[in-house]
Parts: structure tokens; C-alpha cells; sequence
């Protein structure tokens, strides 16, 4: 494929193989996925992940095959072992992202074969970025007349629009295609940041709706151990999808005179940044609602200089389509200290509770809570108490005296280290389990983090799994809400950092026994020349090495909490009750190989790590996050499927690698196809699209 060189922006021109004729056969239809296509990340703007199709079903779905694939090689300088996408499909065509530089690729719905490909090289802008790799994916638009657009965000944050039909740069959306979002970003007391170097990206993809108007949030590195807190501030920019013209800005960190200001005390929104959106955005079109789901601000885990509430730190904000203008919000968690964030889409549900029909949205957690609001008025449809929790003592902090606790539906895995949750699986694992235990400060959700000591404790814990990015689906036929989880309880340990040039917060994320080190995040420092951020090397006095001991806290090895390690839990969202919790995964080969577990019986496991689902007609889809290697199975992972009314496994069939993006399904020409990213370790990113035999 031949690539040209324009001007000082060098972009790769969309190629056309062949004719564009694969929509023969295949009639225009309405989209959303009751049409058999699937036009947005999570099927619609509601993120369902939902689709009523059912050709594939219990009673086949081990006779799967691999329909077609698509290897994303050849997308970039070299290989992406990362590839979190999640296809569409419109009108016969699939379109995705792939490769490390975030290339836009249109495929034949029914055979993979490639079509065109777009990508921006955006050099040493898109080196910086903070957010690097293929994303989440893309979005698509149609005005129904035959102006049919794909848009997705670059690396470097541009907004891009593509003619859907060719994959060509739509000339007349933004400056020639694109639309410079960093020329709104800010840090400080509005200060514009750099247009290379400025710290603002996202993964996710824009929400585009009916109407025309183009939803993008914003994201920044991890904030285990940032370089300032007087980060790039958070927004949600607002375009028009024919002419990219900017409708409206929605600050997350509220200025003087906008609500939620008076949160940052002692004029502290001025000095601190991030409070992004960085997950997939709901939109309610009939009611003119927008559901914002944003993060926690810098830092993660030491919020000094940010004393108060912090709106709009992990708050669902619920914002007017038209104008931006907020309607209502719950800040799931005060003045945060945990990096919980929200990670996941907010789910928008049309329950029936106590009789009565609510139009509801529901917010899944890292912290394993499910909450549930009336999106119209934000009332809680069940009661959310605030209650007190621990405050802790480390040097300067400020604490929140309480936090939101949800009554309904109760907590769906666990929220931190206790003795209750240890392994037990023999008496002697047990014994030194707790011996590891007792140098760290244990305790339930929101115990605060504590300065790492030599003589212990040496951290506390943390939930980083519960429902994270891949984020809940929803069942309209039933109103049951299915949620992938995960345990992942790491620790949290904090000390000063080796000097002000590493970073000027007061406490950063170390270990007493090894120090500070760097901590870059996920698709941080990925992309083709790109360099870690620059910091000064820790003094000798404050040690270098990781910040958790390798193997420190795995009892022989083994994880220190009792399994399940992954599950998919089913949630009756009219009554908050749960329905079935299953362990997803086959349990680890590390786990069932073990010495010291030969010859007992340890039910499945489930496995840790990011897994989305999809819901069919009568199916849970989900793959696994990790390779095994049975009796049954050659070294992969597999693809499941359960009975979404039992959580009985109802069929399962091999891939090469675990499942890293989450799963969609369509049909075209009367065959049902459902595709799913995989990749990881040495396996780099495919698309495998499954069918029954022909």
C-alpha cells in the first residue's frame, strides 16, 4: 500500500482496494443493532452492548469457526500487542482502528477483505501522547441521505472525519478534515498548553448522535507518580458533526462563578488538573441528556493540594445535550484518593421498580458498587447513605468524613484485603498469607492510604479490577444488567519524592524498602520513537527499584485473596437483586499446576483482567484475559458463552491469544458473525471474526 507525504503533517491517504460493492445483497438499513449491524462501540448510545440477534446460540456455539481475521501488523513501524478495539457494522462494511498509529480500517462485512485505510502521522505530536495505540475504536454518522462519516480521535487528540463510502479526509469538517481539540485545553488559570507536548489524549471513542453533534471526552497519564498536580485540566467539547465547528465546552474542573467551584477550597481548582472523561459517554436523545462519567483529579492517590470535595472528581455529571449546561450529578466517591475513577460507560435502563416505570442509568465501579439513578432527575433509585469511613494520617492531607455507600444492589466482588478474604486453600497457605498481611494496613473500600514504612506497614490496598474500562451490558428484554469483574487489590504505599523535579506533590506512590520509581501507564510510552517522560533518577537515599517487591505478596507464589478471580455477575435491575455470579475464566495454569494445591479439588478459578461481554438473544459472550493450557485445549484462551438466564456455560471455542477488546456481533447476508479483538504477550493484535459453517 503506497503512502504520500503532505505538507509538514505526514498522513497516510486512504487506498481503495477493489470496487466498493460489498453491500450487494446486504438492504440499507435503520441502525442500532435491531437491524442486524452495529453502529456505535457499546451497539447504541445507551451502551447496552446488546444485540437480539440469535443464530448463534447454546445449541451451536461450540461449532463456531473463524469466518475471517485480520492481523493489524502491517498498521504502523511495527506490531501492536495491545489491540482494545471494538469494531462497527454498517450497511455490510466493518470499520475499526488497529496498529500503533491508530489507523481507521474498512473491511468486508463478510469476508474481512480489506477495503481502504486512513491514518494520521502526526510525529513527534502523537510520540507525546499520553493515550497511544489503536484506542477503543471509532464512531459512525449518516444523515440518511448519503452523507455517511466515520470519526475518531487520534493520539495526538484531532478529531477526524472520514467519508464512510471511501475513507477520504471530509474537507469541509474542522481545518481540511480535522479539528485541533488541544487549542481548547488548558492548565493552571488558563494557560494554554503546548500543541506538541501538552498532555491530553483519549482512548475511548467519540459518542456521535442521530442529531448531528460529536461527544469527545479527554485523558492523561497515569497518576501513580505525576510530575506536577497543575496538570492539563479535564473537558467534554462538543462539535458539530458536519462542520466541526465547537458547539459547547463542559469544564470538570468548574471555574470561578460555574457550580462546584466552591469545592476546591482555598482557590485550589486554579493548581491542579486531569479529572477527565475517559470512558464511553451515554446519550439519552429523546430526553436532550448527556451522562458524563469522569475521573478522579491529580493526583491518584494524595490530594493536598486540592483540599475538598473536588466536584467533579469521580462524579456521573448529567449535562444538556444542546448547551452543556449541567442538569444534576452524584460524586460517587469525595475528595478521591484511590485512582477509583469512573471507568466505566455509563448504562442508560428503562426499569420497572415498586411498579413503577423508571428511566434509569446505572454506573458500575472499580470499587465493585453498582449505582443506580433516575437519569431524568438524578434521584437515587435505591437509597445511597453516606457513611463515615477511616481518615487517615498521612502529612497534610485532607479526608472526607464520609463516602457513598449504595444499599441496592450490594457489592459484586471484592473491595479491599481483609483476613476474611485470604487465601485458604491449606492451612499452611493461609498461615503465610497472613504473615504477608500483617505488614500492610488492611481493611474494607476507602481505608485511606498510609506512608510506607520499612517496619510496616508497608502500603495499604487498592481496587483497581471491579468493572473497569470494558464496563457493564445491559439486557432491555429482561432488565438484567451482566457485569464482568475482577479482583485486583494492589497495594498502596506513599513517600515523598526523590526531589522537586520528579515531581512538586508532597507524596507520590513508593515502596519504604525500594523507593520511587517512574510508574508510566497503559499505552503510555508505546507508540514508534516515543521516550519516557524525562524525570531525574531517585537519589541513592530514596532507592530506585520497583515499588512492590516481585512476588512480595503471593503466598508460594499464588494470589493472596481467595478466588473468584473474574466473574460475570447478573443484576436484576428492577429489583437490585442478584441473579447468578459465575467464575469466568479457566482457572490460571499457575494456579491449578501448583505443588502445593496436587490433589485437591479447586473449583474454576475465573481469571483477572479486563473482559468485556456481549449480550444476545440468549447468550453472555465473553472471552478470556489470559492463556491456559488443558487437557481440553491446546495454550490459548477461550471464548465463552453461558445461558444469560442460569449463568449455565453454554458453549466455548479456542482463540490463539486472550481476549483484549470487547466483543460485537452482526449479520450480513443471513449469517451471524461475531468478532473479537485478541492479543497480548507475544501475540500481537488480530480481529477474529467467528460464524457457523457454511
Amino acid at each position: 500500500m503506497s503512502r504520500r507525504v503532505f505538507g509538514s503533517i505526514w498522513r497516510a491517504r486512504p487506498i481503495v482496494i477493489g470496487l466498493f460493492a460489498m453491500t450487494v445483497g446486504v438492504q440499507a438499513q435503520s441502525s442500532g443493532t435491531n437491524s442486524g449491524e452495529w453502529t456505535s462501540y457499546g451497539g447504541d448510545l445507551r451502551n447496552h452492548h446488546y444485540s437480539p440477534l440469535d443464530q448463534i446460540n447454546a445449541s451451536n456455539f461450540s461449532k463456531l469457526e473463524v469466518a475471517w481475521r485480520f492481523k493489524a501488523d502491517s498498521l504502523g513501524p511495527r506490531p501492536e500487542y495491545k489491540l482494545e478495539g471494538t469494531p462497527l457494522m454498517v450497511k455490510g462494511v466493518v470499520y475499526a482502528t488497529a496498529g500503533t498509529r491508530r489507523a481507521v480500517v474498512a473491511l468486508a462485512a463478510a469476508t474481512g477483505e480489506l477495503l481502504w485505510v486512513h491514518s494520521e502521522h502526526e510525529g513527534k505530536r502523537g510520540e507525546a501522547a499520553p493515550r497511544q495505540l489503536s484506542g477503543r475504536g471509532l464512531s459512525y454518522w449518516s444523515d440518511g441521505k448519503g452523507d455517511d462519516r466515520i470519526l475518531y480521535v487520534t493520539p495526538g487528540y484531532q478529531l477526524v472525519a472520514l467519508d464512510a463510502k471511501t475513507g477520504s479526509l471530509i474537507k469541509t469538517f474542522g481545518g481540511n478534515g480535522l479539528v485541533d481539540m488541544k487549542q481548547y485545553a488548558v492548565y493552571g488559570v488558563n494557560q494554554k498548553i503546548d500543541p506538541v507536548n501538552g498532555e491530553i489524549g483519549l482512548h475511548a471513542t467519540p459518542a456521535v448522535t442521530k442529531s448531528g453533534v460529536v461527544l469527545v471526552g479527554s485523558a492523561f497519564r497515569e497518576g501513580r507518580t505525576p510530575k506536577t498536580h497543575n496538570n492539563t485540566k479535564g473537558m467534554v467539547l462538543a462539535f458539530d458533526v458536519r462542520t466541526g465547528r465547537r458547539l459547547w465546552q463542559f469544564n470538570t474542573i468548574p471555574r470561578p462563578g460555574e457550580f462546584g467551584n466552591d469545592t476546591w477550597l482555598n482557590e485550589s481548582w486554579a493548581v491542579n488538573g486531569n479529572t477527565g472523561v475517559w470512558s464511553q459517554i451515554a446519550v439519552d436523545e429523546e430526553l436532550g441528556l448527556v451522562y458524563l462519567p469522569v475521573e478522579t483529579p491529580s493526583s491518584d492517590f494524595y490530594g493536598a493540594s486540592r483540599p475538598g470535595n473536588n466536584l467533579f472528581g469521580d462524579t456521573l455529571v448529567c449535562v444538556d445535550l444542546k448547551t452543556g449546561q449541567r442538569k444534576w450529578h452524584f460524586q460517587l466517591v469525595h475528595h478521591a484518593l484511590w485512582n477509583m475513577d469512573i471507568a466505566a460507560a455509563p448504562i442508560l435502563t428503562d426499569i420497572t421498580v415498586g411498579g413503577k416505570p423508571v428511566k434509569a442509568v446505572a454506573i458500575t465501579s472499580k470499587q465493585a458498587f453498582v449505582y443506580v439513578f433516575d437519569r431524568v432527575n438524578g434521584k437515587p433509585v435505591w437509597p445511597i447513605e453516606e457513611r463515615p469511613v477511616e481518615k487517615g494520617d498521612v502529612p497534610g492531607e485532607w479526608y472526607s468524613p464520609t463516602q457513598p455507600f449504595p444499599t441496592k444492589p450490594p457489592a459484586i466482588d471484592y473491595q479491599g484485603v481483609t483476613l476474611d478474604n485470604l487465601i485458604d486453600f491449606t492451612p499452611a497457605l493461609r498461615a503465610e498469607a497472613q504473615q504477608i498481611a500483617s505488614k500492610y494496613k488492611l481493611g474494607p473500600v476507602f481505608t485511606p492510604p498510609v506512608v510506607s514504612k520499612v517496619a510496616g506497614p508497608y502500603g495499604s490496598f487498592r481496587s483497581s479490577g471491579g468493572v473497569n474500562w470494558p464496563g457493564g451490558m445491559y439486557d432491555p428484554e429482561s432488565h438484567i444488567a451482566y457485569l464482568p469483574s475482577f479482583t485486583s487489590l494492589l497495594p498502596l504505599g506513599l513517600l515523598p519524592p526523590p526531589s522537586r523535579e520528579f515531581s512538586d506533590i508532597a507524596y507520590v506512590e513508593g515502596d519504604a524498602r525500594l523507593g520511587v520509581r517512574y510508574i508510566a501507564g497503559p499505552g503510555e510510552v508505546v507508540a514508534p520513537a516515543a521516550q519516557m517522560p524525562t524525570r531525574p533518577a531517585p537519589s541513592p537515599d530514596a532507592g530506585g527499584g520497583s515499588a512492590t517487591p516481585s512476588g512480595g505478596l503471593n503466598p508460594q507464589g499464588l494470589p493472596l485473596v481467595k478466588p473468584p478471580y473474574g466473574r460475570i455477575t447478573a443484576i436484576n435491575l428492577d429489583t437490585g437483586e442478584i441473579v447468578w455470579q459465575v467464575a469466568h475464566g479457566e482457572t490460571p495454569d499457575a494456579v491449578r499446576n501448583h505443588p502445593a494445591l496436587k490433589g485437591l479439588t479447586i473449583p474454576r478459578t475465573g481469571q483477572a483482567g479486563y473482559a468485556g461481554a456481549l449480550i444476545t438473544k440468549t447468550l453472555v459472550i465473553a472471552g478470556e484475559p489470559q492463556l491456559t493450557t488443558t487437557a481440553d485445549h491446546p495454550r490459548g484462551a477461550m471464548l465463552r458463552a453461558y445461558d444469560k438466564a442460569t449463568g449455565k456455560e453454554a458453549g466455548a471455542v479456542w482463540m490463539p491469544a486472550p481476549q483484549s477488546g470487547t466483543p460485537m456481533t452482526y449479520r450480513v447476508n443471513g449469517r451471524q458473525y461475531i468478532v473479537v479483538a485478541i492479543s497480548g504477550g507475544n501475540y500481537s493484535g488480530e480481529y477474529l471474526a467467528f460464524a457457523l459453517p457454511q
